[in-house]
């Protein structure tokens, strides 16, 4: 390949939409480059750095499941808060030719969400639905913005781990760990007066991707007016937004996240910063 690129690695990658952002930007832009998804199965990760690190030419690539972990002991330097969150999401390509890691997934989750966490409430609590790469991503946005959170996973012990290795109490909030399955079925708790609350419910999983089996939630564990939030991008509109909407929910789809730490890893790619006030047709192209 010739001139400057850029790329999106995973195990699956096909689905990745990440070309049709990456694409759209450079074009806008006039700039001299290419973006595109290159699949690399978890025993090929080793090859696959040794032979890109070398190619003066590649700017770097955003890594998507399920090697947002596994990619750590290739790098050469992790910058924050990847080094906190221990998982990446972009690595970039020095001059000299080290691989440097970085997560852009904090940002992107938080970014759709800046207007209403600007107001200042009595409370912030976040139920999580995913122990994976992402979720750790999230776990630690979240805690930063002073949620409470209850992290749910089919290993509760995991869950549990990652709350105590990323959100550790100071004596003021209590996080909670609880299996996935325990919100699957209807329950009958009242749910305390949440003016002046702020409440989220986030599918941080694969659940409910294409080829991956649905999310079971119940929406009586959510509380009046408490958003949800799928990372899923494919398809866009999920059985989990779906029901959420069904039950009087705002909701915020996985493009929201994805193109908004996308963004992030534009600039560090290619050195400029991404036309964001062309999102709408942006996003009519994705939904396409």
């Amino acid at each position: 390949m010739t001139g400057l690129y850029a790329e999106v690695i995973g195990d699956p990658i096909a689905h990745s939409k990440s070309p049709l952002i990456h694409g759209f930007w450079l074009e806008k832009l006039g700039i001299e480059a290419e973006y595109r998804a290159h699949h690399v199965a978890p025993d090929e990760l080793s090859e696959y750095f040794k032979t890109r690190r070398h190619d003066p030419n590649w700017r770097g690539c955003n890594v998507t499941m399920p090697h947002k972990q596994a990619v750590l002991p290739h790098l050469d330097g992790i910058e924050s808060p990847a080094d906190q969150i221990a998982a990446v999401n972009t690595i970039v390509r020095r001059s000299d030719g080290r691989l440097i890691g970085v997560n852009t997934d904090a940002g992107g989750f938080l970014e759709p969400l800046r207007k209403v966490l600007a107001d200042q409430h009595l409370f912030r609590m976040a139920r999580i639905l995913g122990t994976g790469g992402a979720a750790r991503a999230i776990i630690t946005a979240l805690a930063a913005e002073g949620f409470t959170l209850v992290v749910a996973g089919r290993n509760p012990d995991k869950a549990r781990a990652l709350l105590d290795e990323l959100a550790p109490t100071d004596g003021q909030l209590e996080h909670h760990a609880a299996p996935l399955e325990y919100f699957a079925t209807p329950t009958d708790f009242a749910f305390d007066d949440r003016e002046g609350i702020l409440d989220l419910v986030i599918n941080a999983s694969p659940l409910g991707m294409r080829g991956q089996p649905e999310l079971a939630f119940d929406w009586s564990h959510a509380p009046p007016a408490a958003i949800a939030y799928d990372i899923v991008t494919d398809p866009l509109q999920t059985d989990f937004l779906t029901h959420a909407r069904a039950n009087g929910h705002p909701a915020i789809d996985g493009l929201s996240m994805l193109i908004g730490q996308a963004a992030y890893a534009f600039e560090l790619f290619f050195g400029a910063k991404p036309p964001r006030d062309a999102d709408r047709d942006l996003r009519e192209i994705l939904l396409k």
